[in-house]
């Protein structure tokens, strides 16, 4: 579901945004972020769920999580954007603003 997908996401970008900011990672991870989520579902999250639909392994869940995914996707190219711009500003911390040199 929507909501599970976002809550989960929300918490990597705070975690890899935070260590960012404190010097241990080397890139924004706000860079990117968006695309990154969408080359995502197109290459590891939908072709896995086609798969799993393929075999069965789920039953008659496998055409739901599909489902999911597809719409995940589709929510995430309509809001994405805007969400990493609202998670930038909500986990900003002041201290971190200027590298040290």
């Amino acid at each position: 579901h929507w909501h599970v997908y976002q809550k989960w996401n929300e918490n990597l970008f705070q975690e890899m945004y935070s260590a960012y900011q404190a010097g241990r990672g080397s890139k924004d991870p706000a860079e990117g972020w968006s695309e990154g989520e969408l080359w995502f579902y197109d290459k590891y999250v939908i072709p896995l769920a086609m798969k799993l639909k393929e075999c069965g392994v789920f039953g008659a869940s496998s055409d739901e999580y599909l489902n999911y995914a597809k719409e995940n996707r589709l929510e995430w190219d309509s809001k994405g954007i805007k969400l990493v711009e609202e998670w930038v500003a909500k986990y900003k911390t002041p201290q971190y603003d200027e590298k040290p040199h």
